[in-house]
């Protein structure tokens, strides 16, 4: 028999479908599990029997440099903060396990730089991605600006409307609440969202605030989209290319091309 594979922190089950940040701003106005999905693991017997190997979900984050794109993610996958991070040169990524509905999933996340001279490297490692999440610093409006052109890039490595796509503004720490800054960079960034087919959420890394509730969301919306897609099959499926995710990138380089 396979083994079981181990159990997840606390934190990191998810028996309840996540919610959207706003509704204006997202793009998933569904409030609930599809119906096929909760069916398909109502019964613990049928669930292991049918669905009991390790399913993951490849997360690429992209924006500017310094819009805090290595603090969000090590925020949420080692719970730290600090307040000087080096550029990240080239890539790095963490894989985050999740318990969902029941069901071990993961999220491999990668950490891409923002730095001109690395894109060269960085978008080897946008291929295969089920998510695209392009950060923006709330504080920086010209980042916002650079967002479709980030998600532009990602996208020539991807099948159009293969991938759930995000856009996240950070920093909020830094403006005060309510200001007519945040409110105009808010709208903005609304509207810029749904040019891009975007859901929009705003964080921050330093406070955590809405950090787990986006990854979350993320992971929820594309464990369902696994799962609906293996039905479609008939047969258990490995989510998007699967290949890719194991191993067909090359391996992370510390200098550019």
């Amino acid at each position: 028999m396979k083994p079981f594979p181990p159990p997840v922190s606390n934190n990191r089950i998810i028996s309840e479908f996540p919610q959207c940040y706003t509704p204006e701003a997202s793009f998933q106005l569904k409030t609930d599990w599809d119906i096929q999905t909760k069916a398909a693991f109502k019964h613990q017997a049928a669930r292991l029997q049918t669905w009991d190997r390790q399913k993951m979900s490849k997360v690429v984050v992209v924006g500017d440099l310094n819009v805090g794109k290595t603090a969000l993610i090590k925020r949420f996958c080692k719970d730290v903060f600090e307040r000087d991070y080096k550029a990240t040169i080239g890539v790095d990524f963490e894989i985050e396990r999740f318990q969902i509905l029941g069901v071990p999933f993961s999220l491999q996340i990668w950490d891409t730089a923002g730095q001109e001279k690395f894109k060269c490297i960085a978008s080897t490692y946008y291929r295969g991605a089920q998510v695209i999440v392009t950060v923006f610093d709330m504080a920086d409006i010209q980042s916002l600006n650079h967002a479709r052109q980030w998600l532009e890039e990602a996208m020539r490595e991807n099948y159009p409307n293969s991938c759930f796509i995000f856009l996240v503004g950070t920093k909020t720490d830094l403006l005060v609440s309510p200001s007519d800054e945040r409110e105009r960079t808010e709208k903005d960034a609304v509207h810029i969202a749904a040019e891009m087919h975007a859901e929009f959420w705003t964080l921050s890394a330093k406070t955590g605030e809405n950090v787990q509730a986006f990854f979350f969301r993320v992971a929820g919306l594309t464990f369902e989209n696994c799962i609906m897609k293996d039905m479609e099959k008939g047969v258990p499926a490995s989510i998007g290319c699967g290949n890719a995710i194991k191993g067909t990138y090359p391996k992370v380089r510390r200098s550019c091309c």
